[in-house]
């Protein structure tokens, strides 16, 4: 298994990378799904580096909420940052046919609102290191 960076910046990186995905990833053909798969990942991401940067070794998982409960108590979270949870839905179901219930515009809006969220708390968090 390929060792995962523990670069603060590579993470917030590749959050930032999501997330700019999740805006563009709209359009004609394009399902519901794909973006807000994207802001699943942003939020993750934007969470592992927060942890990363706090001397927590985020584990191998996609679930927003778990990552979340390793960030500690002493660390405010910004408004947006614990509703984001819910993105953990989108981390498998609407990566393949099938798997997903329907998503609509109005779910995307809102997964892209609370990965928005996410990503701008972090780069709050982490400052310099993420840049």
């Amino acid at each position: 298994m390929p060792q995962r960076p523990e670069s603060v910046a590579e993470w917030m990186s590749y959050a930032r990378s999501h997330l700019a995905a999740a805006r563009a990833a709209v359009g004609v053909g394009i399902l519901w799904e794909i973006p807000c798969f994207e802001a699943q990942q942003a939020a993750e991401k934007a969470v592992k580096a927060v942890l990363i940067s706090v001397g927590v070794k985020p584990p191998g998982v996609h679930d927003v909420g778990e990552l979340l409960d390793l960030v500690p108590l002493s660390l405010p979270k910004a408004s947006g940052v614990e509703e984001s949870r819910v993105l953990t839905q989108y981390a498998f179901a609407t990566r393949y046919p099938g798997g997903c219930f329907p998503v609509s515009e109005s779910d995307y809006r809102e997964a892209l609102r609370l990965a928005e969220a996410v990503v701008e708390w972090a780069e709050g968090v982490v400052g310099e290191a993420g840049a």
